[in-house]
């Protein structure tokens, strides 16, 4: 059974630094090297209105609610 890791809060500012560049999610996931699926979820999960938001949920929730 594969062993599941959560993306560092570092890996999603370099997601948020590679989507302002303008780089793919693949060249992305090969550059922070995780799965290219795992960029995408990451992304979809924490696309606000003005874009890629890169803060992991729990940062967000103890910011406005903490």
């Amino acid at each position: 059974m594969r062993s599941y890791t959560q993306l560092t809060q570092e890996q999603r500012y370099q997601i948020y630094a590679f989507l302002k560049a303008g780089f793919s999610q693949s060249t992305i996931a090969f550059e922070i090297n995780v799965h290219k699926a795992s960029v995408s979820r990451e992304i979809r999960r924490n696309l606000g209105k003005k874009g890629y938001i890169p803060f992991c949920r729990c940062s967000i929730y103890h910011w406005e609610f903490g």
